[in-house]
């Protein structure tokens, strides 16, 4: 055992409610829970780790925590890139590793429910059994359910199906009082009093801990089309993009990829996609469209009908892919991160903006980077409007006052911070700087309505009065 010093005597109250078995000292525990994907992020240990097995176990470690004024920090697999996970160094960090379970997959309404521990890919394989899906893929299926509810995260298929927000029916939560709440429920429409759901979903365990969601699936669509278009600038990419959407085809996946992005991806994963050296040389940026359908004839003619917009929009060429081609370009596009990673990025941002005003914001993104003297380097959502860029400047001050001007930009343009990953711990202060002063007030009093003793994930989403926005604790 650690001989970590316990003042608050919080081992042995929350060793009595659960079990010696399902609480340590965070200096016992794994350093892989005390960190998630965010770049540059610094490991914390928290005082406790525990591994609740159940709602109302969930809801004890809470009352403990009020109690004793204890901060609570919910991880799923950690996969996240905001530092939303990371514990404080004085708190409890509730990981819902034995919460993992798919508790009933409900056919007949078209919904599963699901515990905050169940990954995407343990979902995706008993959905596949029965023809469904769920159609959230954020980058990576090791992904945990919960984590997904608490960012809103997205992926590259919600320019067709949406966020997690738009697949999550109901919750079942626990309050900052230890108090548990059921949200929703098995239908798809209510006005029966304010959408707690909603404001739940996106939270970042600032508000509850989701201890079980209620998640809508959709038909499984077998036949698929994956096309590759090369442009020779960004403009053309971004002013077809609303064509296509508008079009009617709906595609599934709608992707920017700048050119030394995708030549980044080709090397790594060892991909070619049999474009020609000349085309590649002349091409600023690829748009990548995945069409799918419930028959063959039907996708067909939705994939002429896109090739003829991409023709008439100017791309050099159309590429219609062969099956295993497409799946690994989109399985190499998945592993954008990973990619910028190892090549030392400094940090990675997610902002949206309208897709009317794509072309502008990534050309001033450019003129910020060079203004800087930083590499930025992007590809994203296109169909939703949410570009996904590594930033390579490792002077911290220097970093901080490029992000300050490309958020600040963005935010003029109509747009937020965060599309997909969160604010955080490492948005706060960047968000803090461009929101409504009048929303930031009632957001903290929503807060304060359900965690009223501000006990859940304090470090995250609101800028602290000395926040440095660089720093991910």
């Amino acid at each position: 055992m650690s001989e970590r010093p316990d003042p608050a005597g919080l081992l042995p109250r929350l060793t009595a409610v659960l079990g010696a078995g399902s609480v340590r000292p965070g200096a016992d525990a794994s350093p892989d829970l005390f960190v998630d994907e965010t770049l540059k992020a610094i490991p914390v240990a928290p005082a406790v780790v525990v591994t609740p097995a159940s709602t109302d176990e969930v809801a004890a470690v809470v009352r403990v925590a009020a109690e004793l004024g204890m901060p609570v920090t919910a991880r799923g697999a950690g996969t996240g890139l905001s530092g939303a996970c990371i514990p404080e160094p004085d708190g409890v960090l509730v990981s819902f590793e034995r919460m993992a379970a798919l508790l009933d997959l409900d056919e007949a309404n078209q919904v599963a429910v699901v515990q905050p521990g169940l990954t995407l890919a343990e979902l995706d394989a008993r959905t596949a059994e029965v023809g469904l899906v769920y159609p959230v893929f954020p980058g990576t299926l090791a992904a945990s359910l919960g984590g997904n509810v608490a960012t809103n995260a997205g992926g590259m298929r919600a320019v067709k199906y949406g966020v997690t927000r738009n697949q999550v029916l109901g919750l079942e939560a626990v309050l900052g009082t230890g108090e548990v709440v059921r949200t929703g429920g098995r239908f798809v429409k209510s006005t029966s009093g304010y959408d707690l759901t909603q404001l739940i979903v996106g939270s970042e365990g600032t508000l509850a801990l989701v201890t079980e969601a209620t998640l809508r699936l959709h038909p499984r669509l077998t036949h698929t089309a994956s096309i590759l278009a090369p442009f020779a600038s960004v403009d053309e990419v971004a002013a077809v993009v609303p064509r296509i959407v508008a079009s009617g085809v709906q595609p599934m996946v709608l992707e920017y990829i700048d050119q030394p992005t995708m030549d980044g991806l080709l090397r790594m994963n060892d991909l070619t996609l049999g474009v020609p050296d000349d085309v590649m040389a002349a091409t600023e940026a690829h748009l990548v469209v995945v069409l799918e359908g419930r028959d063959a004839a039907r996708l067909d003619v939705d994939v002429h009908d896109l090739a003829t917009q991409l023709h008439e929009a100017g791309a050099h060429d159309v590429y219609v892919l062969p099956a295993g081609k497409g799946a690994e370009l989109l399985a190499a596009r998945e592993s954008a991160f990973w990619m910028v990673k190892a090549a030392g990025a400094d940090d990675v941002i997610d902002m949206v903006v309208p897709r009317s005003r794509i072309p502008e914001y990534l050309r001033g993104v450019q003129l910020l980077a060079r203004t800087h003297r930083s590499k930025v380097f992007g590809c994203g959502h296109a169909g939703d409007g949410n570009i996904h860029f590594s930033v390579y400047q490792p002077d911290p001050a220097r970093r901080t006052r490029l992000l300050q001007a490309i958020f600040a930009m963005g935010h003029d343009m109509g747009g937020a911070v965060s599309g997909e990953h969160g604010l955080g711990r490492t948005k706060r202060g960047y968000w803090g700087r461009l929101v409504d002063p009048a929303s930031l007030a009632l957001q903290r009093r929503i807060k304060a309505a359900f965690d009223p003793v501000g006990i859940l994930n304090p470090g995250c989403i609101f800028p602290g009065d000395a926040d440095t926005p660089t720093h991910p604790r």
